[in-house]
């Protein structure tokens, strides 16, 4: 059975890709097993000082189910099976890394709005994964 990686961001482009990626599953014979990820940003600073692990894990758990919450609904509707994950670290680094770790046969991921000048200067996050992975990625706009 295949394996994908479907990294969400909770943004409108992610939610389009997962849309249109539930299109594309009519493509196979038998269903794939769906992973939905989350990466949230590590808390910089000080902020591990003042705030203690548990309430920074907490609050990571919430942000990555806020941000997990329409690609969910949009499989649950679609009476698609899945598992989701909520990771943290850096973006790209973390969705090719659990891709490897996990055996996954393809990244599914759609294109970050950063807008043309900021893509260009900082390189988006799904050109970084597509850069950094060793599986297949599908760029899905």
């Amino acid at each position: 059975m295949l394996k994908f990686l479907v990294p969400v961001d909770g943004s409108d482009n992610s939610d389009k890709a997962t849309e249109k990626f539930i299109k594309l599953l009519d493509w196979y014979t038998e269903l794939p097993q769906i992973h939905l990820l989350n990466v949230q940003p590590p808390r910089r600073g000080n902020v591990p000082l003042f705030i203690d692990k548990e309430s920074i894990d907490w609050y990571h758990r919430e942000e990555g189910t806020k941000a997990l919450k329409a690609a969910r609904a949009l499989l649950d509707h679609n009476g698609i099976a899945y598992q989701y994950h909520i990771a943290v670290g850096n973006p790209a680094e973390t969705i090719a890394r659990y891709a490897r770790e996990t055996d996954c046969d393809q990244i599914v991921i759609g294109p970050r709005g950063l807008g043309i000048v900021k893509g260009i200067l900082l390189g988006s996050v799904a050109a970084q994964v597509m850069y950094l992975s060793t599986i297949p990625v599908l760029l899905i706009k």
